[in-house]
Parts: C-alpha cells; sequence; structure tokens
C-alpha cells in the first residue's frame, strides 16, 4: 500500500505589511497548494460588518476553522496567512491546529518579520487596496502604540525570515527546503 502524504496547512504570520500574501501567493504558486489568506473571510464579512464588531468576530474565526478542516478532510493543503491581533481570540491557533491535524493534516508554522521602517513603507502599497488591507501608517503606528497588534506567541518552527531582507521567491524556497515540501512541475508559460 502506498503511503500518503497527509495534507498541509502552510501557516504564515506576521504584522500587517510584512508581506504574507506575497510570500504565500510564491509558495502557492510552487507547491500546487490552494491559498487560503485570511482576507478572504475578512473582506466577506467587512462587506456587511464593521471590522471588530460583534457579529465580526464572532463570525470570523468558525469560518476560518470550518475551511480549514474540510480541506483536511478533502486532503487539500493550504497555504494559510494570519495577521496576530487583538480582536482574535487567544485560542484561535490551537484550534486551527486541532480542526486541520484532527482531520489527519499537518499544520507547519512560519513567522515573516521586517524592521518597522520597512513596514511603514510597504502599508501604503496600492496592491494591499484590493483586499482592503490597512494602508494608513498612522493608524499602524496607533495600533501598535495601543499595543493592538499584540498575540499570544504563535507556535515556534524554528523558521523565521526577514522579508525586508529576503526577495519573496527566495522566501519561499526557504519555506519549501525547511519543510522538505515537492515543488509542482509547471509548463513553461
Amino acid at each position: 500500500m502506498a503511503h500518503m502524504t497527509p495534507p498541509q496547512l502552510i501557516f504564515i504570520h506576521g504584522p500587517t505589511a510584512v508581506g504574507k500574501l506575497t510570500v504565500a501567493r510564491e509558495l502557492a504558486r510552487l507547491t500546487g497548494f490552494r491559498l487560503f489568506h485570511n482576507h478572504l473571510i475578512v473582506d466577506a464579512l467587512t462587506a456587511v460588518f464593521e471590522f471588530g464588531s460583534e457579529p465580526f468576530i464572532r463570525l470570523r474565526e468558525p469560518m476560518w476553522l470550518a475551511i480549514m478542516r474540510d480541506a483536511a478532510i478533502a486532503r487539500i493543503s493550504l497555504v494559510f496567512t494570519f495577521t496576530p491581533e487583538a480582536t482574535v481570540s487567544p485560542g484561535f491557533v490551537e484550534e486551527a491546529i486541532a480542526a486541520f491535524e484532527g482531520e489527519g493534516g499537518e499544520v507547519k508554522f512560519v513567522a515573516l518579520t521586517s524592521a518597522v521602517e520597512i513596514q511603514d513603507a510597504r502599508i501604503g502599497n496600492e496592491s494591499r487596496a484590493a483586499f482592503g488591507k490597512l494602508r494608513s501608517v498612522s493608524v499602524q503606528r496607533a495600533l501598535r502604540q495601543r499595543r493592538l497588534m499584540d498575540y499570544r506567541p504563535m507556535p515556534d518552527s524554528g523558521l523565521t525570515i526577514d522579508t525586508g531582507a529576503t526577495s519573496p521567491e527566495d522566501a519561499a524556497r526557504m519555506i519549501l527546503d525547511h519543510f522538505a515540501l515537492s515543488v509542482v512541475k509547471t509548463s513553461p508559460a
């Protein structure tokens, strides 16, 4: 009987404007994993509810978790992006692990970092507008000052990448190598 590789959830986390989605897109391209970035649910909810409102908070995490759980059941590997911040419940990460691993999957964590100056320089990028992402340096600085971007420590995978010093392509390759993920063969365009 052939050994089947369990579905993988590559959980990329880091502060706002550190390059999570850019790295995740490249990793998904290389691996063939599905890209399930956090703003897919955030944007669906903010179309109706204000960010941080009671219905927004109540609905967001169960939606993330249901998709993760069902992806594991369907044996679909995912790349998920996550910005740890105060509106996310303290137990969310453990629930995500339980949802995915409870259905036979494996969760791997990747921390992205960069200097605050680099994040502030990137926050206004037009590419952030497509998903309604925070684009104001002054709001970002106020959130930092009020410690609203603080969150419990994330699980350590031994892989932290400084996106200020590493291209998205190189970061994706580092993730591939660190977790011994397979590259999907693609035909030249």
